[in-house]
């Protein structure tokens, strides 16, 4: 599991998977390209729970969407599978641009909100506590779950049989303390 969740580096000295992630992102020098959108790596492969089809997720800080698609185009137009999709979601615009690196899939993943404060970022936070606290099993859990065809949020709402959208949801535990998590998990047992 990454350290800080923000420096790429820590992955250097994570499991096999998480080294080869490390090695290629470098080698294809996405972090650097990325620099001025403070790129942070997100999801499964920090939190070690990827299961095969698993992708990188990059999110980045964007506030000029034709600068960021005429960037991403010179940069990364060239992978297999190359596409670019702009929506808007309550009300905040979000940039997409999906391609395939060596075997991977990769989504790079823009909005003008500061990278820490948006919810995939939130989201791995708390997952990553959860899977701190709660260990090994539940660890074991919800990559079975996921192996299964749920997403990670999902999953983790499955298990703690959280109510209600699991976005939102695991968003509400951020604040709580680990002795509220703890009492959650053992609720669900």
């Amino acid at each position: 599991m990454m350290g800080s969740m923000t420096e790429l580096h820590d992955l250097k000295s994570g499991t096999t998977l998480q080294q080869e992630v490390y090695r290629l992102l470098r080698r294809h020098r996405f972090m650097e390209i990325l620099h001025s959108y403070q790129p942070i790596l997100v999801g499964t492969v920090p939190l070690d729970i990827q299961v095969s089809g698993s992708d990188l997720d990059l999110i980045c800080e964007v506030h000029d969407f034709e600068t960021f698609r005429k960037e991403s185009d010179t940069h990364f137009a060239h992978y297999a599978g190359y596409m670019v999709h702009e929506r808007e979601v309550d009300g905040v615009p979000r940039i997409k641009v999906n391609f395939h690196c060596e075997h991977w899939p990769i989504e790079l993943f823009g909005q003008p909100v500061p990278t820490a404060q948006q919810n995939g970022y939130r989201h791995m936070c708390i997952e990553a506590r959860l899977l701190s606290l709660f260990g090994e099993s539940f660890k074991q859990t919800i990559i079975q779950l996921k192996q299964n065809g749920l997403k990670t949020e999902p999953a983790f709402a499955k298990v703690l049989h959280l109510e209600g959208d699991p976005y939102d949801e695991l968003l509400k535990l951020e604040g709580k303390a680990d002795l509220e998590l703890l009492k959650l998990l053992s609720a669900c047992e």
